[in-house]
């Protein structure tokens, strides 16, 4: 074959593979989610005289293409992979691997953030907190605090953080958790904590809020393996790994209820640990306001607190008689006693420190 043939070869190939792609991307329906990244996908903006002379229409095309190009998780997984192993880079896209732990780089301190869930805690204890009950409050540090620092990657400020918390919310005493807390409490693609190995802390602050938990628990794990949020936004062709949940005899008898669906059910929800993000059998993943009722419990306590503190309720309640869970990541706090009676409860700060450095989802 002549230089001339192949040459032409190369250019109809390529014309055909392009030409191909962009035909399948036309003509496949735009998918609205991305099961691995557990996000919405931008979608194809309509165009406007101002969208497209303002630029913004081409930058949500962009965006719009980016989203919807045919078999992305595949070049996706093929970019990380070169990425990691074949450049060795250190991170991609703020997603780093260390010691078969996935975790996402948060860096530097955003004092605004800080400074917004400081001014919601004390607009909370000044409105809400009755006379005669206590506060509490308690960081759960994020991932990075055990990887990031001793690989060389930045991290926060984890000290000024909680500095900060405790001199701004002087409301609330301070229950420290770091000690008790290494990586291996930590789900390797995901990043919250494993509820097995958190029953120390529930058992501090328990102890510290002048309540107890229970006995002995009956570890149960998911059939099928647990892909964490980082899983799907590394890329990387990792392994699942086990997710449990605990029993015991106090838990079994728990209900919760969910003010946004006015159902009641058990603390673990095993429908939704059958879907896109297992995790969600705590609770039933995020919510703006539950409570759960244990009949063998005493007294009453609020937790104001974001995705960690699902898996940590059920073993906390175990001293109750009532648990309210509030996000105020989803409620105003300026509407929490329209739906709360706070009469007789003392109040729980429980926020993990990746919520707090962005405080300003807080409400």
């Amino acid at each position: 074959m002549s230089t001339k043939a192949k040459n032409l070869a190369v250019v109809i190939l390529a014309a055909v593979w392009i030409f191909g792609l962009s035909l399948w991307g036309i003509l496949s329906p735009d998918p609205e989610m991305s099961e691995s990244e557990r996000r919405r996908l931008a979608q194809l903006p309509k165009p406007s005289v101002q969208s497209v002379l303002s630029g913004k229409f081409m930058s949500d095309f962009e965006k719009y293409s980016a989203d919807s190009f045919p078999m992305r998780d595949g070049f996706r997984r093929i970019k990380s992979f070169a990425e990691y192993y074949a450049f060795m880079q250190l991170d991609s896209n703020g997603i780093y691997v260390k010691d078969g732990y996935i975790s996402k780089l948060e860096y530097p301190l955003n004092e605004s953030g800080v400074n917004n869930v400081i001014e919601k805690m004390n607009y909370i204890l000044d409105n809400y907190l009755s006379d005669g009950r206590r506060a509490y409050l308690s960081i759960i540090p994020d991932k990075n605090y055990f990887l990031a620092k001793a690989s060389g990657y930045p991290c926060l400020d984890y000290e000024k953080m909680v500095e900060d918390l405790r001199e701004g919310v002087p409301g609330a005493e301070y229950i420290d958790i770091f000690p008790l807390l290494e990586i291996s409490d930590y789900y390797r693609t995901d990043t919250h904590w494993r509820q097995e190995k958190i029953t120390d802390v529930a058992e501090t602050l328990a102890q510290k809020m002048g309540s107890k938990t229970g006995g002995e628990y009956y570890p149960t794990a998911l059939e099928k393996p647990f892909y964490g949020v980082y899983y799907g936004q590394s890329a990387l062709p990792l392994d699942g790994e086990e997710l449990f949940y605990l029993d015991s005899d106090v838990i079994d008898k728990m209900t919760a209820y969910n003010f946004e669906t006015g159902e009641t059910g058990g603390v673990y929800d095993l429908e939704a640990a059958g879907g896109s993000d297992p995790y969600d059998i705590f609770l039933s993943g995020p919510r703006s306001l539950m409570t759960i009722e244990n009949p063998s419990g005493s007294g009453e306590l609020v937790v104001f607190r974001d995705s960690f503190g699902s898996s940590i309720a059920p073993l906390l309640a175990e001293g109750y008689a009532k648990v309210t869970l509030a996000d105020i990541r989803y409620i105003q706090s300026t509407r929490l006693g329209d739906f709360v009676d706070f009469g007789n409860a003392d109040l729980l700060f429980l926020y993990s420190t990746l919520v707090v450095n962005n405080g300003g989802v807080v409400q």
